[in-house]
């Protein structure tokens, strides 16, 4: 079989020096500042040497990871987030506690409408001696 695929031509035609000096040009011309390479953290922003560089960022590392350590062990547990009402006591879903929040809104506004309508008149509680005829709000 014969094969017929071509393989691509690499052009090896040699560039002048007048064109590789533009080109070069062009490059640096369009390079970003030291400050740019900092801030979008491809260059260090450090006045180490450069070979105490690599022992100055595992140092920091280091400093960073002791005190995450040091913060998770202050960590309050959760039982005492829940009486200082920092977490909700609740075994429901995430994604379900602001229903049952609303729920339990709605039950205590319909408790609360119930208690209000049973509750006694202000002459029944001056007959029961609680209200004094002076304290009863419907008299004027």
């Amino acid at each position: 079989m014969a094969d017929n695929s071509e393989t691509p031509s690499i052009d090896e035609s040699p560039i002048s020096p007048i064109e590789r000096r533009n080109s070069l040009e062009k490059h640096l011309q369009t390079r970003p500042d030291p400050q740019d390479l900092k801030d979008r953290h491809i260059l260090l922003d450090t006045n180490a040497a450069p070979a105490l560089q690599a022992a100055a960022q595992d140092l920091e590392r280091q400093r960073a990871t002791d005190s995450l350590k040091k913060g998770l062990e202050r960590r309050p547990d959760r039982e005492e987030l829940i009486e200082r009402n920092i977490l909700p006591d609740s075994t429901a879903a995430p994604a379900l506690q602001s229903q049952q929040r609303e729920l339990e809104k709605h039950m205590r506004a319909d408790s609360l409408e119930q208690k209000l309508q049973n509750r006694p008149a202000p002459e029944e509680l001056v007959k029961e001696g609680i209200l004094t005829e002076d304290d009863n709000p419907l008299k004027e």
